[in-house]
């Protein structure tokens, strides 16, 4: 299933947040969006879950979903949202519980997704006893159990450290093999994007358009063989993104 935004333009009250943003997301890719903060990204993600409605334009899935999909579009936030007193098993069987899967047939799912995001000794684990990258390795093997047809991945990695980030993406490269999954994944940080991203979006500054759009064609297991194009993707965007901060900040001083 494909995601194919139209022509969406949005605002709070006066405050224009995006205008004209036309986008697909195809199915198996990961499409990142990045801009300078407050262009609206996280918005563009809520809107593309459903949980707010666009003033202009429409959102459409394009195709139909994976045919044991319990959940088209399914969230993985930064902060994790695992409930302290279940178990890593009880905090994934949660979602499965809404469906009215339980028993084998839960547990099946379970330890297929645990087994997938390298958990499978912690299933009983509470989430105090686990590191922020395990924590979000549960959000994300959560995430998985439903089969989503795309995730919408809200800067997952931004609160954890430098070196467990790092082990992330590589975890997530290794399953993005695996699953072949299609997310929308928000970051401010640009070598995950170039590391992560089939298609990187860059928005500019408020209210929200589609600066740029790159398109990566070196396969994701084999970025890191190529240092020289990533770095050269990634010093391509940050002048893109400077450029964008520091008219923001000349609109600022012309207001003040």
């Amino acid at each position: 299933m494909d995601i194919r935004l139209d022509a969406i333009s949005h605002s709070y009250g006066d405050t224009e947040v995006l205008r004209d943003i036309s986008l697909d997301i195809p199915a198996g890719r990961i499409v990142c969006l990045v801009g300078p903060s407050g262009c609206g990204k996280s918005t563009l993600l809520r809107l593309i879950g459903g949980l707010e409605r666009a003033d202009k334009g429409r959102v459409l899935q394009v195709g139909a979903p994976p045919a044991d999909s319990l959940n088209p579009l399914t969230y993985v936030f930064q902060d994790f949202a695992l409930l302290p007193w279940r178990s890593v098993h009880g905090n994934i069987s949660l979602v499965l519980e809404d469906h009215g899967i339980r028993g084998r047939a839960a547990d099946a799912i379970i330890g297929d997704v645990l087994a997938r995001t390298k958990l499978s000794d912690f299933a009983q684990a509470l989430p105090r006893q686990l590191s922020g990258g395990m924590k979000q390795r549960v959000a994300i093997a959560r995430a998985l159990a439903v089969n989503p047809a795309v995730m919408l991945m809200d800067e997952p990695l931004s609160a954890l450290d430098s070196q467990t980030r790092e082990l992330l993406m590589d975890d997530l490269v290794e399953l993005w093999g695996q699953v072949g999954f299609s997310a929308c994944y928000i970051t401010h940080n640009l070598a995950e994007a170039v590391r992560l991203g089939h298609r990187i979006v860059m928005l500019s500054r408020r209210p929200g358009r589609i600066r740029e759009i790159v398109d990566i064609d070196i396969p994701l297991n084999e970025r890191i063989n190529f240092p020289a194009d990533t770095a050269a993707i990634q010093r391509r965007l940050w002048e893109a993104m400077r450029d964008e901060a520091r008219a923001a900040d000349r609109e600022l001083s012309d207001v003040a």
